[in-house]
């Protein structure tokens, strides 16, 4: 390995880890947040789709200027808008202010897209010139940063340590990380970001023509519900253990981070599982899974057995996003317009889905609305078999698995 790819890859690990952290540094607190400004589910969900929105936004303008800036750049960006609606988030919980919340949120969560798609437009491209499936391990280290995050988080509420404190270190490493980290990144002209969208009329009709495919729009499905169970769990673990189970905040936060720990294991050794038994076996045990633990962490009595739920249920969530891009990969010729559409229907449901659940929560409790979610696991279970190995042109099987967080 080329010590430049050899540096690009630690740097692309890195950097993935650290943007978990952040955002488990918010979601693992949303319960102090909300007990801090008074807000039920409802209001709470409220607040989390502001800064879906933000990031919705975000995600189709992070391709131009991937292109136009470079990967580092983008992430630099990312980082520093991280940073900047950690700050405000940090003085409206000072403040009590809904408002100022809510603005802090919109602009971080701008910040946490940005960064997300230029990591992984530079973790692509580190895998192509490595020749070997590493991207989910990029995810793992994801996951693990999240874990950490989520973990810091019960630590800083079991000593009561306030959550404008814990926002403003968190502003200090975001900016801090993406704006060095990125230095390590392959040279721009290394970097393809053609995967972040079409630049031609021809690859503008393609991915437009792409969303009347039917096996496309399967594959969305699949995907929906892989990531609507991943992101309902990241904004809702903690908060509904504490108010299902009537855990501490503290306690909470390990719930998540119980999930997390699950999902990242299994993100570790995820590609042998995939490549021993076949993508849609692997989906459907992963669907099945995430089922299953979801519906135990939903009706257990105590908290071992909704921790034992939230082990299945994050197991279950890890490879879902993977192989639905994968699948969408498959023919090389089609795959951008393909993998845009899936992952445009997986990160509406990832980032839009959590909250519409807060306001469900408001009429049977955020526990209990969590088992919508299984409505949509168990039709992405149903529709799995769309995501099987097709031949690309040269009859190779591609088993490739690249997933955006």
């Amino acid at each position: 390995m080329k010590p430049a790819v050899r540096a690009a890859s630690i740097a692309t690990f890195a950097i993935f880890g650290l943007n978990g952290l952040v955002f488990a540094s918010w979601a693992s607190r949303i319960p102090a947040a909300s007990s801090t400004l008074g807000l039920s589910s409802g209001e709470t969900g409220g607040l989390l789709l502001v800064a879906a929105v933000g990031s919705v936004i975000s995600l189709p303008l992070a391709g131009i200027i991937a292109a136009r800036s470079g990967t580092a750049n983008t992430v630099r960006i990312g980082g520093t808008a991280a940073a900047l609606g950690a700050s405000a988030v940090a003085l409206g919980l000072a403040l009590v202010s809904v408002p100022v919340v809510a603005a802090g949120l919109f602009l971080f969560g701008c910040g946490v897209a940005l960064w997300d798609v230029g990591q992984n437009i530079e973790g692509g491209a580190v895998e192509r010139l490595l020749n070997r499936t590493i991207m989910p391990r990029f995810h793992a280290a994801f996951s693990g940063g999240a874990f950490v995050g989520a973990l810091v988080g019960a630590g800083l509420s079991a000593l009561e340590i306030s959550f404008s404190a814990h926002l403003v270190v968190v502003a200090v490493l975001s900016l801090t990380v993406s704006l060095w980290i990125p230095r390590s990144f392959l040279p721009e002209k290394t970097a393809d970001p053609g995967s972040s969208g079409p630049d031609t009329d021809g690859d503008r009709a393609g991915s437009f023509g792409a969303w009347g495919e039917s096996r496309t729009l399967l594959l969305g499905l699949v995907v929906l519900g892989a990531a609507l169970t991943e992101g309902a769990a990241n904004d809702w673990v903690a908060k509904a253990s504490v108010d299902g189970l009537g855990t501490t905040e503290s306690t909470g936060a390990i719930m998540f981070a119980i999930f997390v720990a699950a999902m990242t294991l299994v993100r570790f050794v995820g590609g042998a599982v995939i490549d021993h038994f076949g993508r849609v076996r692997a989906l459907q045990a992963s669907l099945a899974s995430s089922l299953v633990g979801l519906v135990l962490f939903v009706v257990a009595p105590n908290v071992p057995l909704a921790a034992a739920g939230a082990v299945l249920w994050g197991a279950g969530a890890a490879l879902g996003f993977p192989m639905g891009m994968s699948a969408a990969a498959d023919d090389p010729e089609r795959a951008a317009a393909r993998v845009s559409v899936v992952s445009t229907v997986g990160y509406t449901a990832f980032l839009a889905g959590p909250p519409l659940l807060g306001f469900l929560g408001d009429l049977v409790g955020i526990r209990s609305a969590l088992l919508a979610v299984g409505v949509a696991v168990l039709a992405s279970f149903l529709v799995a078999p769309a995501a099987r190995e097709r031949p690309t042109p040269t009859g190779a099987i591609r088993l490739v698995t690249d997933e955006k967080s």
